[in-house]
């Protein structure tokens, strides 16, 4: 379903409920993760629940947001408040970064160090726990993301399955160490990979993020497509200076149709409302259109 069948307070509501319960979710694994880590004497696990802490601070970022980016445009932010969501969404990428960033140093400054004691049984289905109830989270979120077109879900998505990939190495350490008392590297280097998978995770977030706020346009394909798109509405004769800007949950475009210059101003203003209807039900993502109507001199026609 497209975003703009959302209004603003349907799209709050739904961020709000998959988010309430993200962070409802979060606060009580970390701390059912740290008792039984204290339980198990499963160091690996108690550091785990801290991960999970680590969640709940990107969940309250999302709550306390949506709100803000959600609201209509206004005098002081014509362009409306999308941005907002990118700035949250860049946030929580780096948030994320600096886990894998965590983990990994951990890991490195752990390998090679023995253990007192095998952790218990109960480590290993705690692991399980957080790994299952963590990818449901990731899954609800990433899809309700994309229906709203809301990045920050999207990111908080995968912040959600970091965590149940730091759950991992706890899983195989129990195991492993069980099998084999000798295999105490099992968990840093578990650790460690999953630290690059996190660590790359987060660069996929803040890279289109920090994409978005220096203005970078729609991809070479998508522009052609939206010129394509106008030119199909009848009356216009020629696109150019096509400009596009992301504005959060889509992009903002605007062109200059040249149309016959015997056309009254209201017939050329027709066109124009026409191409941008046709651009907002037919275009990848576009959420908002300006079109400047300019006549049509075909020894001065411009070039896209």
């Amino acid at each position: 379903m497209s975003s703009t069948h959302f209004d603003p307070h349907e799209r709050i509501a739904l961020t709000r409920k998959v988010t309430v319960w993200g962070l409802v979710v979060n606060l009580l694994l970390s701390i059912f993760k740290f008792l039984i880590g204290l339980i198990s004497g499963s160091q690996a696990l108690i550091a785990d629940s801290v991960h999970s802490l680590s969640d709940s601070a990107t969940d309250v970022a999302v709550l306390v947001g949506a709100p803000y980016w959600s609201a209509p445009a206004d005098r002081s932010h014509p362009h409306g408040h999308g941005r907002i969501e990118t700035l949250i969404t860049a946030l929580i990428g780096v948030m994320l970064a600096l886990v894998g960033i965590g983990l990994g140093y951990h890991a490195l400054a752990t390998i090679g160090q023995p253990k007192d004691s095998i952790p218990g049984w109960s480590a290993f289905i705690a692991a399980l726990v957080s790994i299952g109830s963590k990818e449901a989270l990731y899954r609800w979120n990433r899809r309700v993301g994309l229906q709203l077109r809301s990045s920050a879900l999207v990111a908080n998505a995968w912040h959600h399955r970091s965590d149940g990939l730091s759950s991992v190495p706890v899983a195989v350490a129990v195991l492993g160490e069980h099998i084999y008392p000798a295999w105490h590297f099992l968990d840093p280097v578990a650790a460690l990979l999953v630290s690059i998978l996190i660590f790359h995770a987060a660069y996929r977030i803040v890279r289109p993020a920090l994409e978005q706020l220096c203005d970078v346009g729609v991809e070479t394909e998508t522009y052609h497509e939206i010129l394509d798109l106008a030119r199909e509405i009848d009356g216009v004769r020629t696109v150019h200076a096509l400009r596009s800007r992301n504005v959060g949950s889509g992009w903002q475009v605007d062109l200059h149709v040249q149309v016959d210059a015997e056309l009254t101003v209201q017939e050329g203003h027709d066109i124009a409302g026409r191409v941008k209807q046709h651009l907002l039900e037919k275009g990848t993502e576009i959420v908002d259109v300006l079109v400047h109507i300019e006549p049509y001199l075909p020894d001065e026609e411009k070039t896209p």
